[in-house]
Protein backbone atom coordinates (compact mmCIF):
# COMPACT_ATOMS: atom_id res chain seq x y z
CA UNK A 1 0.00 0.00 0.00
CA UNK A 2 1.24 3.43 -1.14
CA UNK A 3 1.38 6.17 1.71
CA UNK A 4 2.78 9.58 2.18
CA UNK A 5 5.14 10.13 5.27
CA UNK A 6 6.89 13.18 6.29
CA UNK A 7 10.60 13.09 5.74
CA UNK A 8 11.44 16.73 7.36
CA UNK A 9 10.23 19.60 9.27
CA UNK A 10 11.08 23.28 9.30
CA UNK A 11 10.04 26.48 10.48
CA UNK A 12 10.54 30.08 10.87
CA UNK A 13 9.81 31.35 14.62
CA UNK A 14 9.68 35.53 13.82
CA UNK A 15 12.10 37.37 15.68
CA UNK A 16 9.91 39.77 17.68
CA UNK A 17 8.50 38.69 20.69
CA UNK A 18 5.37 41.00 21.66
CA UNK A 19 4.91 41.02 25.59
CA UNK A 20 0.83 41.50 27.00
CA UNK A 21 2.42 44.48 28.23
CA UNK A 22 2.85 45.89 25.08
CA UNK A 23 -0.54 46.12 24.87
CA UNK A 24 -1.25 48.48 27.86
CA UNK A 25 -1.79 51.51 26.47
CA UNK A 26 -4.06 50.04 24.15
CA UNK A 27 -7.53 51.57 24.19
CA UNK A 28 -10.11 48.65 23.56
CA UNK A 29 -13.40 48.87 21.60
CA UNK A 30 -16.79 47.36 20.68
CA UNK A 31 -18.06 45.98 18.11
CA UNK A 32 -20.82 48.27 18.52
CA UNK A 33 -17.44 51.07 18.59
CA UNK A 34 -18.60 51.34 22.46
CA UNK A 35 -15.34 51.47 25.13
CA UNK A 36 -14.62 48.74 26.97
CA UNK A 37 -15.73 49.29 30.32
CA UNK A 38 -12.82 47.37 32.15
CA UNK A 39 -9.72 49.19 32.61
CA UNK A 40 -6.69 47.77 30.31
CA UNK A 41 -4.83 45.99 32.78
CA UNK A 42 -8.26 44.34 33.94
CA UNK A 43 -8.57 43.43 30.37
CA UNK A 44 -5.60 42.18 29.59
CA UNK A 45 -5.29 39.91 32.79
CA UNK A 46 -8.73 38.41 31.95
CA UNK A 47 -7.13 37.66 28.35
CA UNK A 48 -4.41 35.65 29.54
CA UNK A 49 -6.29 33.78 32.05
CA UNK A 50 -8.61 32.56 29.62
CA UNK A 51 -5.92 32.31 26.10
CA UNK A 52 -2.76 31.31 28.27
CA UNK A 53 -1.02 34.03 25.71
CA UNK A 54 1.70 35.88 27.23
CA UNK A 55 3.68 36.82 24.61
CA UNK A 56 3.09 36.61 20.69
CA UNK A 57 5.78 36.71 17.42
CA UNK A 58 5.49 39.32 14.99
CA UNK A 59 7.20 39.66 11.62
CA UNK A 60 10.16 42.49 11.30
CA UNK A 61 8.99 44.71 9.49
CA UNK A 62 9.48 44.06 5.06
CA UNK A 63 9.62 40.27 6.44
CA UNK A 64 6.56 38.86 4.37
CA UNK A 65 4.49 35.47 4.54
CA UNK A 66 6.15 33.96 1.40
CA UNK A 67 9.79 34.90 3.31
CA UNK A 68 8.69 32.89 5.96
CA UNK A 69 7.62 30.02 4.16
CA UNK A 70 10.74 30.19 2.10
CA UNK A 71 12.87 29.87 5.09
CA UNK A 72 10.61 27.18 6.94
CA UNK A 73 10.84 25.33 3.29
CA UNK A 74 14.33 25.19 3.37
CA UNK A 75 14.76 24.02 6.77
CA UNK A 76 12.49 21.06 5.91
CA UNK A 77 14.39 20.18 2.61
CA UNK A 78 17.68 20.11 4.47
CA UNK A 79 16.15 17.71 7.36
CA UNK A 80 14.51 15.56 4.78
CA UNK A 81 17.96 15.84 2.74
CA UNK A 82 15.95 16.50 -0.83
CA UNK A 83 17.17 18.13 -3.90
CA UNK A 84 14.07 20.37 -4.79
CA UNK A 85 14.28 19.75 -8.30
CA UNK A 86 12.38 16.39 -7.10
CA UNK A 87 9.61 18.36 -5.90
CA UNK A 88 6.11 17.77 -7.29
CA UNK A 89 4.27 19.74 -5.55
CA UNK A 90 4.19 22.47 -3.71
CA UNK A 91 0.92 23.51 -1.63
CA UNK A 92 1.24 26.94 0.47
CA UNK A 93 -1.26 27.36 3.03
CA UNK A 94 -2.18 31.18 4.08
CA UNK A 95 -5.23 33.27 4.09
CA UNK A 96 -3.66 36.99 4.05
CA UNK A 97 -1.07 36.79 1.08
CA UNK A 98 2.26 38.81 1.41
CA UNK A 99 1.59 42.21 3.54
CA UNK A 100 4.73 43.98 3.71
CA UNK A 101 3.61 46.42 6.68
CA UNK A 102 0.16 46.87 8.55
CA UNK A 103 -2.30 48.47 6.06
CA UNK A 104 -0.33 47.06 3.15
CA UNK A 105 -2.45 45.98 -0.02
CA UNK A 106 -2.83 42.02 0.26
CA UNK A 107 -0.79 41.00 -2.44
CA UNK A 108 -1.38 37.26 -3.64
CA UNK A 109 -0.32 37.26 -7.20
CA UNK A 110 1.51 35.62 -8.30
CA UNK A 111 0.60 33.18 -5.70
CA UNK A 112 2.99 32.63 -2.50
CA UNK A 113 3.39 28.91 -3.74
CA UNK A 114 5.41 30.62 -7.21
CA UNK A 115 7.23 32.85 -5.04
CA UNK A 116 8.53 30.29 -2.53
CA UNK A 117 9.37 27.93 -6.08
CA UNK A 118 11.47 30.92 -7.35
CA UNK A 119 13.36 31.36 -4.13
CA UNK A 120 14.43 27.77 -3.73
CA UNK A 121 15.68 28.41 -7.20
CA UNK A 122 13.75 25.19 -9.07
CA UNK A 123 13.77 24.80 -12.22
CA UNK A 124 11.50 22.05 -12.77
CA UNK A 125 8.57 23.11 -14.84
CA UNK A 126 6.60 19.97 -13.62
CA UNK A 127 6.65 21.13 -10.16
CA UNK A 128 3.43 22.45 -9.62
CA UNK A 129 3.12 25.54 -7.32
CA UNK A 130 -0.68 26.26 -5.94
CA UNK A 131 -1.62 28.01 -2.45
CA UNK A 132 -4.55 27.02 -0.31
CA UNK A 133 -6.71 29.32 1.52
CA UNK A 134 -9.03 27.54 4.38
CA UNK A 135 -9.20 29.66 7.57
CA UNK A 136 -6.91 28.14 9.94
CA UNK A 137 -6.97 24.13 8.80
CA UNK A 138 -5.38 25.51 5.71
CA UNK A 139 -2.16 23.49 6.85
CA UNK A 140 -3.86 20.35 6.95
CA UNK A 141 -6.23 19.94 4.74
CA UNK A 142 -2.79 20.80 2.56
CA UNK A 143 -1.23 17.72 3.87
CA UNK A 144 -4.10 16.00 3.45
CA UNK A 145 -4.56 16.96 -0.56
CA UNK A 146 -0.47 16.40 -0.67
CA UNK A 147 -1.31 12.61 0.82
CA UNK A 148 -4.44 11.81 -1.40
CA UNK A 149 -1.87 12.78 -4.65
CA UNK A 150 0.93 10.97 -3.15
CA UNK A 151 -1.62 7.81 -2.72
CA UNK A 152 -2.99 8.56 -5.87
CA UNK A 153 0.92 8.04 -8.02
CA UNK A 154 0.34 11.34 -9.11
CA UNK A 155 3.10 12.32 -7.07
CA UNK A 156 6.11 11.13 -5.21
CA UNK A 157 7.28 14.13 -3.22
CA UNK A 158 5.27 17.38 -2.05
CA UNK A 159 6.49 20.38 0.01
CA UNK A 160 3.20 21.87 2.20
CA UNK A 161 3.81 24.89 3.91
CA UNK A 162 1.88 26.80 6.06
CA UNK A 163 2.65 30.71 6.72
CA UNK A 164 0.91 33.94 7.60
CA UNK A 165 1.22 37.59 8.94
CA UNK A 166 -1.80 38.05 11.36
CA UNK A 167 0.21 41.33 12.96
CA UNK A 168 -0.61 42.75 9.90
CA UNK A 169 -4.30 42.17 9.55
CA UNK A 170 -5.48 43.42 13.52
CA UNK A 171 -7.06 46.17 14.70
CA UNK A 172 -5.50 47.63 17.18
CA UNK A 173 -8.96 48.93 18.98
CA UNK A 174 -10.10 45.15 19.64
CA UNK A 175 -9.26 43.14 22.34
CA UNK A 176 -8.67 39.85 19.73
CA UNK A 177 -5.53 41.61 18.70
CA UNK A 178 -3.91 39.94 20.95
CA UNK A 179 -4.42 36.56 20.13
CA UNK A 180 -2.98 36.80 16.33
CA UNK A 181 0.96 36.06 15.72
CA UNK A 182 3.34 35.58 12.74
CA UNK A 183 4.83 32.25 11.84
CA UNK A 184 5.68 29.63 9.17
CA UNK A 185 6.33 25.90 9.18
CA UNK A 186 6.83 23.56 6.70
CA UNK A 187 6.60 19.67 6.32
CA UNK A 188 8.10 17.12 3.13
CA UNK A 189 5.84 14.67 2.27
CA UNK A 190 7.30 11.72 0.14
CA UNK A 191 6.52 8.47 -1.14
CA UNK A 192 6.34 5.23 1.05
CA UNK A 193 5.34 1.20 1.15
CA UNK A 194 5.35 1.11 4.38
CA UNK A 195 2.66 0.68 7.19
CA UNK A 196 3.18 4.15 8.89
CA UNK A 197 2.56 7.34 7.66
CA UNK A 198 -0.82 9.19 7.45
CA UNK A 199 -3.17 6.41 8.24
CA UNK A 200 -6.76 8.72 7.71
CA UNK A 201 -8.42 11.89 7.78
CA UNK A 202 -11.59 13.61 8.06
CA UNK A 203 -12.62 17.16 7.06
CA UNK A 204 -15.96 18.80 7.83
CA UNK A 205 -17.00 22.50 6.40
CA UNK A 206 -20.03 24.08 8.09
CA UNK A 207 -21.20 27.54 6.38
CA UNK A 208 -24.87 27.88 7.18
CA UNK A 209 -24.57 30.25 10.07
CA UNK A 210 -21.57 29.62 10.83
CA UNK A 211 -19.75 31.33 7.68
CA UNK A 212 -19.90 34.42 9.77
CA UNK A 213 -18.16 33.10 13.13
CA UNK A 214 -14.72 34.60 11.84
CA UNK A 215 -15.17 37.30 9.32
CA UNK A 216 -13.22 40.75 8.06
CA UNK A 217 -14.67 44.73 9.41
CA UNK A 218 -13.21 47.48 9.74
CA UNK A 219 -11.58 48.95 12.84
CA UNK A 220 -14.08 48.59 16.15
CA UNK A 221 -12.99 51.81 17.19
CA UNK A 222 -15.24 53.32 13.79
CA UNK A 223 -12.00 55.14 12.48
CA UNK A 224 -12.80 56.25 8.55
CA UNK A 225 -11.31 54.11 5.90
CA UNK A 226 -9.46 51.85 7.81
CA UNK A 227 -8.37 48.25 5.91
CA UNK A 228 -10.48 45.42 7.03
CA UNK A 229 -9.05 43.84 9.94
CA UNK A 230 -9.57 40.30 11.30
CA UNK A 231 -12.64 40.04 13.49
CA UNK A 232 -14.34 37.04 15.12
CA UNK A 233 -17.14 36.47 17.59
CA UNK A 234 -15.90 34.43 19.76
CA UNK A 235 -17.84 32.77 22.33
CA UNK A 236 -19.67 31.65 18.98
CA UNK A 237 -16.58 30.26 17.74
CA UNK A 238 -15.40 28.39 21.04
CA UNK A 239 -19.22 26.74 21.52
CA UNK A 240 -19.06 25.43 17.75
CA UNK A 241 -15.29 24.19 18.27
CA UNK A 242 -16.25 22.49 21.51
CA UNK A 243 -19.36 20.75 20.00
CA UNK A 244 -17.69 19.79 16.55
CA UNK A 245 -14.52 19.16 17.21
CA UNK A 246 -14.20 16.32 19.39
CA UNK A 247 -16.41 14.08 17.44
CA UNK A 248 -14.60 14.80 14.42
CA UNK A 249 -11.08 14.06 16.17
CA UNK A 250 -13.25 10.61 17.19
CA UNK A 251 -14.40 9.89 14.19
CA UNK A 252 -11.16 10.35 12.29
CA UNK A 253 -9.55 8.24 14.68
CA UNK A 254 -11.89 5.23 15.23
CA UNK A 255 -11.81 4.73 11.05
CA UNK A 256 -8.33 5.04 11.21
CA UNK A 257 -8.78 0.99 12.93
CA UNK A 258 -6.63 2.37 15.90
CA UNK A 259 -7.10 3.01 19.66
CA UNK A 260 -7.26 6.25 21.80
CA UNK A 261 -5.17 4.01 24.49
CA UNK A 262 -2.77 4.45 21.50
CA UNK A 263 -2.31 7.44 20.52
CA UNK A 264 1.11 9.60 22.59
CA UNK A 265 0.17 13.14 21.02
CA UNK A 266 -2.53 15.05 19.86
CA UNK A 267 -1.58 18.11 18.34
CA UNK A 268 -4.47 21.32 18.37
CA UNK A 269 -4.71 24.63 16.45
CA UNK A 270 -3.08 26.76 18.90
CA UNK A 271 -6.41 29.27 19.20
CA UNK A 272 -6.98 29.67 23.05
CA UNK A 273 -5.46 27.08 25.97
CA UNK A 274 -8.78 26.99 27.84
CA UNK A 275 -11.15 26.13 24.15
CA UNK A 276 -7.87 23.29 23.29
CA UNK A 277 -7.84 21.76 26.77
CA UNK A 278 -11.78 21.77 26.58
CA UNK A 279 -11.64 20.00 23.25
CA UNK A 280 -9.02 17.59 24.55
CA UNK A 281 -11.39 16.79 27.53
CA UNK A 282 -14.42 16.01 25.67
CA UNK A 283 -12.64 14.00 23.00
CA UNK A 284 -11.49 11.85 26.03
CA UNK A 285 -14.98 11.80 27.41
CA UNK A 286 -16.42 10.50 23.84
CA UNK A 287 -14.44 7.11 25.21
CA UNK A 288 -14.85 7.32 28.65
CA UNK A 289 -11.49 8.42 29.29
CA UNK A 290 -9.36 11.06 30.78
CA UNK A 291 -6.50 12.79 28.97
CA UNK A 292 -2.94 11.47 30.37
CA UNK A 293 -0.63 13.80 31.20
CA UNK A 294 1.57 15.33 28.65
CA UNK A 295 -0.79 14.46 25.55
CA UNK A 296 -0.96 17.68 24.30
CA UNK A 297 2.05 20.02 23.66
CA UNK A 298 1.56 23.47 23.01
CA UNK A 299 3.27 26.54 22.76
CA UNK A 300 1.03 29.43 22.31
CA UNK A 301 1.92 31.12 25.81
CA UNK A 302 4.73 32.54 24.19
CA UNK A 303 3.72 32.27 20.40
CA UNK A 304 0.17 32.83 20.27
CA UNK A 305 -2.07 31.89 17.85
CA UNK A 306 -0.50 32.06 14.06
CA UNK A 307 -3.31 30.78 12.21
CA UNK A 308 -2.16 27.63 9.68
CA UNK A 309 1.21 28.09 11.16
CA UNK A 310 0.94 26.72 15.06
CA UNK A 311 0.52 23.16 13.92
CA UNK A 312 3.61 22.65 12.13
CA UNK A 313 5.65 24.91 13.90
CA UNK A 314 4.79 23.06 16.94
CA UNK A 315 5.08 19.88 15.31
CA UNK A 316 8.63 20.65 14.23
CA UNK A 317 9.58 22.11 17.83
CA UNK A 318 8.92 18.54 19.24
CA UNK A 319 10.20 16.37 16.63
CA UNK A 320 13.65 18.70 16.92
CA UNK A 321 13.49 17.83 21.21
CA UNK A 322 12.46 21.79 21.35
CA UNK A 323 9.84 21.20 24.20
CA UNK A 324 10.47 20.41 27.58
CA UNK A 325 8.18 16.31 28.58
CA UNK A 326 7.65 15.59 25.17
CA UNK A 327 9.04 13.65 22.82
CA UNK A 328 8.22 11.19 19.60
CA UNK A 329 9.76 8.03 18.73
CA UNK A 330 9.39 6.04 15.40
CA UNK A 331 6.41 4.13 15.56
CA UNK A 332 4.14 6.61 17.36
CA UNK A 333 0.70 7.67 16.87
CA UNK A 334 -0.05 10.99 16.87
CA UNK A 335 -3.62 12.74 15.70
CA UNK A 336 -3.52 16.35 14.67
CA UNK A 337 -6.98 18.30 14.77
CA UNK A 338 -7.76 22.06 13.57
CA UNK A 339 -10.68 24.53 13.55
CA UNK A 340 -10.94 27.54 11.65
CA UNK A 341 -12.98 30.18 9.50
CA UNK A 342 -14.94 28.70 7.24
CA UNK A 343 -16.15 27.53 10.07
CA UNK A 344 -13.71 23.95 8.79
CA UNK A 345 -12.48 21.38 10.62
CA UNK A 346 -10.11 18.52 9.91
CA UNK A 347 -7.98 15.88 11.90
CA UNK A 348 -5.23 13.50 10.57
CA UNK A 349 -4.21 10.37 12.21
CA UNK A 350 -0.48 9.51 11.71
CA UNK A 351 2.39 7.07 12.63
CA UNK A 352 6.06 8.36 12.62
Amino acid sequence: MIRSFITGTGAYIPTLAIPNEDFLSSQFYNPDQTPVSHPTETTIRKFAAITGIQQRRYAAPGITASMMGLEAARGALDQAQLNPESLDQIIVAHNYGDMAHKGAPRDQVPSLAARIKQGLGIKNPYCIAYDLIFGCPGLLLALMQADQAIRSGAASSILVIGTETLSRVIDASDRDAMIFADGAGACILTKTDSKRGFLNSIARSDTQTEASFIYSQQANDGSEESPLFIKMKGHKVYEYALREVPPAMKKCLDASGRSIDELKMIFIHQANEKMDEAILREFYTLYGKTPPDYVMPMNISWMGNSSVATIPTLLHQVLTGELEHYQLHPNDLILLASVGAGMHINAVVYQL
